[in-house]
């Protein structure tokens, strides 16, 4: 009978407060589970980010968004981010308002064999998933991405300590009703034990680090229409969101620091709540070596990485940041391109562990110039042998089939185990 169980395709319900157009990795796992032939719904709010403005596509049609890649997607009201501090907690708070009441009426009358939750900030996202979790007598899976309420102290969001002991109790009620915690970087168990008040199982609390999404893991066909190959200098891309914790400052230091060393471009790909401040920076400066492009789908991220040199990861540093291994850190490896790290703790460490490239510590912007020296002075197959061995890491221990496989063995044990209780 268990047998039969486990060939039946899963239905699975994925919680995420960002979800497609946003760029996020969670459309890819989606896009995972539909390739697997399971039966995926999602349940999100309006794409706002990172601008803060819901996507003018988005609300001249929104039913065009309604289905993604085979799964069935259900979207419920909420705030938009903005560009304060207040708005931005209104957003939170709307959002697992919304989903909880809303989005459960929208779904009444369906069943699900596991729900899970996308939980980079804010957690509260997976209330909404612990709610209709009871209601459908379906195991919770919660992917903790950002460790709270130790980010908000970390990015200044949140200082006071009773508003900060407040969140942690919030989420100690949100653990301890989770059937499993599944963790991005190994350094957060520590963390996330001592919310867990009940006894916590370690089966229940699993290391599950990010992949690559698949548009970096094959080769590159087609050239960037962003950018065009340049011999004649070294080029740097930093991919992502630009916002206070990549550290630009820093970054813009370094880039001073070597306008008469040598010929190098800095090449700054995302947008963000930094990005104001980053342009006006780059025109006061004249900063002709630093090049900013703004946002982009991405589908055109491989091949802009495949006209780099390096690419750049960074973040501040504090007790948080330091376990915390970014996304990009996967797919810069997977793109097989040699990575200047200014960051410190488990991503420096994969980074240097993998032979991928090299790194210093947060905001040492001398030690970033000094990197992009030496690496500037490496003859071509320098370079790619670095970017190779980043390749072959990525392949041992990030694998995008290997996690998915381990996630579906997961959703089946547990499903059988709810069976088995009833």
């Amino acid at each position: 009978m268990n047998s039969i169980a486990q060939e039946k395709p899963l239905k699975i319900l994925v919680v995420t407060q960002y979800f497609w157009p946003e760029n996020m990795r969670i459309n890819n796992m989606v896009e995972g589970f539909v390739a697997k032939g399971h039966e995926v719904t999602v349940l999100t709010g309006l794409p706002n980010y990172p601008e803060g403005q819901v996507y003018a596509d988005f609300l001249q049609d929104p039913a065009r968004f309604s289905h993604y890649q085979g799964a069935n997607v259900i979207r419920v009201p909420m705030l938009a981010r903005r560009k304060r501090s207040i708005t931005l907690a209104l957003n939170y708070l709307s959002f697992f308002t919304s989903a909880s009441t809303i989005g459960s009426y929208k779904l009444r009358g369906q069943s699900f064999d596991s729900i899970f939750v996308y939980a980079v900030s804010p957690i509260m996202a997976a209330i909404p998933a612990i709610v209709i979790g009871r209601l459908k007598k379906a195991p919770v899976f919660v992917w903790v991405l950002d460790l709270w309420p130790e980010t908000l102290s970390a990015v200044g969001i949140v200082k006071h300590p009773k508003l900060l002991g407040l969140v942690g109790k919030m989420v100690s009620w949100i653990y301890n009703r989770t059937d499993y915690l599944l963790l991005q970087s190994r350094s957060f168990d520590e963390n996330v034990r001592k919310y867990c008040t009940r006894s916590i199982s370690s089966d229940r609390l699993v290391y599950f680090p990010s992949w690559a999404e698949d548009d970096f893991s094959g080769d590159v066909r087609v050239a960037s229409d962003l950018l065009q190959r340049d011999d004649s200098v070294f080029t740097i891309v930093f991919a992502g969101n630009l916002g206070e914790a990549q550290d630009f400052p820093a970054i813009l230091q370094a880039a001073k620091a070597l306008e008469r060393d040598l010929p190098v471009r800095w090449v700054i790909v995302g947008d963000g709540r930094a990005s104001d401040w980053l342009k006006a920076h780059v025109t006061e400066h004249q900063l002709d070596n630093v090049l900013l492009l703004g946002r982009h789908p991405l589908e055109k991220m491989p091949a802009l990485f495949a006209v780099a040199d390096a690419l750049l990861v960074s973040l501040k540093t504090n007790e948080v940041f330091e376990k915390t291994i970014p996304g990009k850190v996967q797919a810069y490896l997977a793109s097989g391109k040699p990575i200047i790290a200014m960051i410190d703790g488990e991503a420096a460490r994969v980074v240097v562990e993998s032979g991928a490239g090299m790194a210093c510590g947060s905001g040492d912007a001398s030690g970033l110039a000094d990197i992009v020296r030496t690496m500037g002075g490496l003859s071509a197959p320098e370079l790619e042998k670095m970017g190779r061995s980043g390749r072959d890491y990525y392949l041992e221990h990030f694998s995008k089939v290997t996690l998915f496989d381990r996630l579906e063995a997961l959703f089946r044990k547990a499903t059988l185990r709810r069976r088995d209780r009833r």
